[in-house]
C-alpha cells in the first residue's frame, strides 16, 4: 500500500513486521515444555537489554533482574507455589475443581533458569515526572519490561511461564528483597520442546480469548464504534486465524 503523500515512511519492512507480529500472537505462557538446555549468556544478555528498554514513566525505569539458579532457593519457592497452589484450588469445587487440580501452572524446578523481575517502589525519589496522579506507574512500567523480555524470548525460540501463584511478601523474604522493592515477576524461562498453538488455558478447556469486536468501545463505556471499515478490517483479521 503506497504511503500517503507527504508522510515519511517509518514502518519496518513487511518481513520485520511480520516477525513482531508473530513475537506478538506466538508468545506462550510455558509450564510444562522446558528443556534442559541452558540458555547461552549471549542470548540471555540480548533477552535483559530489551527488558532494560521497556518504557517507564518519569524514565524511572523501576526494575530489577534477580537470577535464581541455585537449587535450594528455587525448591523453597517451589513449596511456597504448592501452598499457594493448595489454598487457590478451594476455591474451585466440582468438574472446575478437578479440572483446576489438573493444570500444570509452573516450571519452577524444570526450567534452567528462574529471573525475578522486581519494582523498587522508591526509585526516582519522592516525586516522579507523571507519577503524581497514578502511583502505581512503576508497577506497569515494570510489567512493560516483563513483556519485552517474553516478546524477546519469544523470537529467540525461548519459553518464559510467569509463576503467579506465590505469596509476594513471603516471595520477598526468600529473595531477601529490601522493603521498597516488590516481586512483580517470577518467571520460568527456557528452550521448550514446542511452543502450543493455542494458549495452555485456552486448550485446557479453562477459558477462551474473548471475541475482541465485543471489546471495544465508542467515545464511553458501552457506545458503538461509528467506523464500520474499523469493524470489517477487525472481522477479515479474525477470519484469517
Amino acid at each position: 500500500m503506497a504511503e500517503p503523500s507527504g508522510r515519511p515512511d517509518h514502518a519496518f519492512s513487511d518481513a520485520q513486521r511480520h516477525g513482531v507480529y508473530r513475537a506478538i500472537h506466538e508468545r506462550r505462557d510455558v509450564r510444562a515444555q522446558f528443556l534442559p538446555d541452558p540458555i547461552p549468556p549471549e542470548t540471555l544478555a540480548r533477552l535483559l537489554d530489551a527488558a532494560h528498554h521497556a518504557p517507564s514513566v518519569g524514565f524511572m525505569q523501576p526494575w530489577d533482574f534477580l537470577m535464581v539458579d541455585n537449587p535450594e532457593v528455587r525448591e523453597r519457592v517451589h513449596r511456597l507455589f504448592l501452598n499457594a497452589n493448595a489454598k487457590a484450588a478451594e476455591c474451585h469445587a466440582g468438574e472446575r475443581g478437578q479440572l483446576y487440580r489438573r493444570l500444570k501452572l509452573e516450571g519452577i524446578l524444570e526450567s534452567p533458569l528462574n529471573l525475578c523481575i522486581t519494582c523498587d517502589r522508591s526509585r526516582g525519589g519522592e516525586h516522579v515526572l507523571g507519577r503524581h496522579s497514578i502511583v502505581e506507574t512503576d508497577l506497569f512500567s515494570t510489567c512493560l519490561a516483563v513483556q519485552n523480555l517474553w516478546l524477546a524470548a519469544r523470537a529467540e525460540g525461548i519459553g518464559v511461564g510467569w509463576v503467579s501463584i506465590l505469596d509476594p511478601t513471603e516471595l520477598a523474604g526468600i529473595l531477601g528483597l529490601p522493603a521498597s522493592v516488590y516481586p512483580l515477576a517470577y518467571l520460568c524461562l527456557g528452550y521448550v520442546s514446542d511452543f502450543p498453538d493455542r494458549p495452555e488455558l485456552a486448550r485446557a478447556g479453562w477459558r477462551q480469548r474473548l471475541p475482541l469486536a465485543e471489546r471495544i468501545h465508542g467515545n464511553g463505556w458501552g457506545q458503538p464504534m461509528d467506523s464500520p471499515a474499523l469493524m470489517t478490517a477487525l472481522d477479515a483479521l479474525e477470519s484469517r486465524r
